[in-house]
């Protein structure tokens, strides 16, 4: 039956984090540092919008795009948080989470044989869904300008074949963001490349040192830019599975033939709680970014402490240390200190070649689990001879 199988699909593998996580399940009695899944409960408010929708009945199918409330609220956010104006009726949908937003648009602009420009280390998801299309992942090195692709890289990786790049900031698993000098550089060179921008913003909301940039907001770049983002790390909200796309009518009104013969139209309950996130909980996010930061800062500092080099996150909820001074492979690094510490990371090659090196650190935990855990790598990493 095997050979039945799509070429495409035999050609990709599940994430590099789901296959550490399964193997983390062999030791339940060690420390977690391993997925980017918020730690704290969705907000109450918006847990009694879904059950309020229950109870109404409000249960059926919604237009494909999403209700007319969902895409209101959904407008009215960008708008008063990021200064970007999108036609609720036109120029949004809402999907099954961010990461079928991003399945949609590429399913929709690609053709077998394009290009995708890809920064490296990066979420696993991206290089498999530009295969799946047929077109082919080019990532890009970014270790050598903190974890940013600058419009040098791009100019050296870009030719006839390049359709679009992924902007994917902030970073998982780096943490890095785009200042807005940076964006800047990046429009400057952009706007006039006959290329699409897809914009993955899903950590907006946690961005620690500046207020967030998007590359959408400078001059000649909403037209041909299409803007990822959702409610699951914002709001804490994975398991509801709402995010949206944004982007001009034009590659929109196709972007919806996808979507509907994929999914019809996301939940309609969880769209009910989207709207209560997206108003009455508009800066629900905030005091869950000020208990992330006071955990970025307890990490980075005890890294610093011992000696692992890092580059300081501004954004998400990941460090991505570097540990080539224990000798190891990342893997190898990652699956002793699981088995000699019972302290569980992923290690980062599970973000392409370029993150063999690194480890990566999610502190979407309570202090206490990171205490432990930074004891745990303090002691790991007394090992070497070198450190």
């Amino acid at each position: 039956m095997t050979s039945q199988i799509n070429d495409q699909v035999k050609n990709i593998e599940i994430s590099g984090i789901r296959q550490f996580f399964n193997r983390v399940s062999e030791y339940p009695e060690a420390v977690q540092l391993t997925l980017g899944q918020p730690d704290f409960k969705t907000p109450e408010h918006i847990k009694e919008a879904a059950k309020k929708a229950i109870d109404d009945n409000d249960t059926v199918y919604t237009k494909n795009a999403g209700s007319d409330d969902v895409r209101e609220a959904a407008s009215n956010f960008l708008l008063k948080k990021y200064n970007l104006s999108y036609n609720p009726s036109t120029e949004i949908i809402t999907t099954i989470g961010a990461s079928q937003a991003i399945d949609i648009t590429m399913r929709t602009i690609l053709r077998p044989g394009n290009e995708v420009i890809i920064p490296a280390p990066v979420y696993p998801a991206y290089a498999p869904l530009v295969k799946l299309c047929g077109a082919v992942p080019v990532l890009v090195d970014t270790r050598d300008t903190n974890f940013v692709i600058t419009p040098e890289k791009i100019r050296q990786n870009q030719n006839d074949n390049t359709r679009a790049i992924i902007l994917p900031y902030p970073s998982n698993p780096t943490g890095t963001v785009l200042t807005k000098e940076a964006a800047r550089l990046l429009a400057d060179y952009l706007r006039n490349e006959n290329v699409t921008v897809i914009s993955d913003e899903i950590y907006s909301e946690l961005n620690y040192d500046q207020e967030h940039v998007s590359i959408a907001q400078f001059e000649g770049m909403k037209d041909k830019t299409i803007v990822i983002n959702g409610l699951s790390k914002s709001h804490s909200m994975t398991g509801w599975r709402i995010g949206f796309a944004f982007g001009p009518e034009p590659i929109m009104n196709h972007m919806i033939k996808v979507h509907q013969y994929n999914v019809s139209c996301a939940s309609s309950i969880s769209q009910s709680a989207a709207v209560q996130a997206l108003t009455a909980g508009i800066d629900d996010a905030l005091e869950m970014k000020k208990v992330y930061e006071k955990r970025r800062d307890f990490i980075v500092n005890k890294l610093m402490e011992i000696g692992v080099d890092t580059v300081i996150p501004s954004g998400a909820f990941y460090v991505f240390p570097n540990i080539m001074k224990s000798n190891l492979s990342s893997f190898e690094f990652s699956l002793r200190l699981l088995k000699e510490e019972k302290l569980a990371v992923v290690p980062g090659d599970a973000f392409s070649e370029y993150g063999e090196g690194y480890v990566r650190l999610s502190y979407a935990y309570s202090m206490n689990e990171l205490e432990e855990a930074m004891k745990r790598f303090e002691h790991f990493w007394q090992k070497f001879p070198s450190n």
